[in-house]
Order: structure tokens, then sequence, then C-alpha cells
């Protein structure tokens, strides 16, 4: 089984930056994907970034050149570097775990809430 504590959300200005953070902890498989998601009110989660073991990415278009997801495999952590904010992007964000090999088991975080408001 994984952990995943998230941290770094909070209020914000628009066009304000943020950084989150996932730490990862448990039976922890070498090949895996961690990314995020994100849930508005009244909305469906959405993946955000995600990012591979062997570091491919993938944005979904509405952060592509804003937001950059970048991971550390010693610590068992994934960031995400949120730059020029908008209101839309308020939502809460939820760190996801997924093994590639095996199981293939996806496993998530409580999740984080980001505020983009004057």
């Amino acid at each position: 089984q994984v952990q995943l504590v998230e941290s770094g959300g909070g209020l914000v200005q628009p066009g304000g930056s943020l950084r989150l953070s996932c730490a990862a902890s448990g039976s922890i498989f070498s090949i895996n994907a961690m990314g995020w998601y994100r849930q508005a009110p009244g909305k469906q989660r959405e993946e955000v970034a995600t990012i591979t073991s062997g570091s491919s990415t993938n944005y979904a278009g509405s952060v592509k050149g804003r937001f950059t997801i970048s991971r550390d495999n010693a610590k068992n952590t994934v960031y995400l570097q949120m730059n020029s904010l908008k209101p839309e992007d308020t939502a809460v964000y939820y760190c996801n775990f997924r093994e590639l090999l095996l199981h293939r088991m996806s496993y998530w975080g409580k999740g984080t809430l980001v505020t983009v408001s004057l």
C-alpha cells in the first residue's frame, strides 16, 4: 500500500504562484506514475499533470505553459509548480500514485485546497 500526503495549498492572488508537494510512503514500486488531479465545486475530477518514474510528462491543455510537474525519485515526492494562477484554477488538488506494472493499483491523497482569489 502507498500513502500520499499533500502540502502547499492555500490562498493566492490571480497571477500569483504556488508550489504543491506530495510525499509517497509505503510499498513503492519503481515503475510508476505520479500526478496531480483537481476537482472544482460541481465539476468532475480532471487530470492536471502526470509524470512517470522515467520523467515522461503530460499536461492538461488548460495548464500547459503555466504549471510544471517534477519529481524526486529518491524521495518519492512529486511537485507541482503553479504560475500565473487564474480563478478557474481554484479546486481541491489531489495527488495520485499509479503502479505501471503488476496490479497497476492507484492511490490517492486526501487533497489540498487551492483558492485563487483577491
